[in-house]
């Protein structure tokens, strides 16, 4: 079979030259690419004589995939797959795969970092001893004895549950599904609206489907505390991003952080979010980690040779 991989991963070469040599001992073809391109036309080009397919998060639609006619296997080098026209592989009998659990630490720890950095003014405080300025007036606060609703408890929420209660926080907990090893944590699941109300912190942990898209939108920000954070390392349409900046603009919310955003970064200079008050952005960069990507090349490729073995 012929095998491409359309982008490096973020692996070193001679990670991917070891797959290489690994699959031609199998009789298999193996080809990959160093650079990401997202364009249709190299995607395209790139794919349409393959059976298997390594993609991470580049757009994946119809009008790419209806040129690789012998496709049968996507190894997807990311959690979300709503970046895949996943109707269109169901109607022509391509498997799909994602790479499930290779970054959930790295998420986990970027979400709680985030919430630190707004209570503690970590950004801002910064910039102020860049100006050569001092304190002044200003006070943290902690991330003790907060209530942190989590919302959705799947392997990041849940690994995000644990760091917090570490930190001694108060977690409250709003999710489709209600898990057993979290209840047992001495977490409380509730409505969603009650969670907004009570929570000093929300933090969002859900992947975009049709019931979580626009999921906090201007109803839901208005039942938060003024004094309340919301952080967003999800999905990007999740959350209403108009809204959410005109809750920073007029002080409904006291801050928010977003990693995550309706399109990928870089953002447009008109962005709603970049210019409003106490809201720390980063491009997407909650998954990207040394020791993540070694597991996601793990996993990536570990998928691969168990579907060629059931062939």
């Amino acid at each position: 079979m012929k095998i491409v991989c359309v982008e490096s991963l973020g692996l070193p070469e001679i990670f991917l030259i070891a797959q290489q040599r690994h699959y031609a001992s199998m009789g298999h073809e193996f080809t990959y690419y160093m650079d990401r391109r997202e364009d249709e036309a190299t995607l395209i080009e790139r794919m349409h004589d393959a059976e298997v397919v390594v993609i991470s998060n580049i757009k994946l639609p119809a009008s790419v995939l209806s040129h690789c006619p012998i496709l049968k296997y996507l190894s997807v080098g990311f959690t979300g797959l709503d970046h895949i026209d996943l109707e269109y592989c169901k109607a022509h009998n391509i498997t799909v795969q994602n790479a499930a659990g290779y970054s959930t630490t790295a998420v986990s720890e970027l979400a709680v970092g985030m919430m630190l950095d707004l209570l503690r003014g970590v950004t801002t405080m910064d910039g102020v001893i860049r100006q050569g300025k001092g304190r002044g007036t200003f006070l943290g606060r902690e991330l003790r004895g907060k209530t942190v609703g989590v919302v959705g408890t799947g392997a990041i929420g849940t690994a995000t549950i644990r760091l917090l209660l570490a930190f001694g926080a108060n977690v409250i907990a709003y999710s489709r599904t209600h898990r057993p090893e979290v209840a047992a944590l001495g977490v409380e699941y509730m409505p969603l609206d009650d969670l907004l109300r009570q929570s000093d912190i929300v933090t969002l942990h859900t992947p975009l489907t049709a019931e979580t898209r626009g999921l906090i939108g201007e109803r839901e920000l208005a039942l938060m505390q003024d004094t309340a954070l919301l952080i967003n390392t999800a999905r990007g349409p999740v959350c209403d991003i108009a809204a959410v900046a005109a809750a920073l603009r007029e002080g409904r919310i006291a801050g928010a952080a977003f990693d995550v955003f309706e399109q990928e970064p870089p953002l447009p200079l008109d962005h709603p979010l970049l210019s409003v008050p106490n809201c720390l952005l980063t491009p997407h960069v909650a998954f990207a980690t040394v020791e993540s990507f070694v597991a996601r090349g793990d996993i990536v490729f570990g998928h691969i040779d168990d579907w060629l073995n059931q062939q």
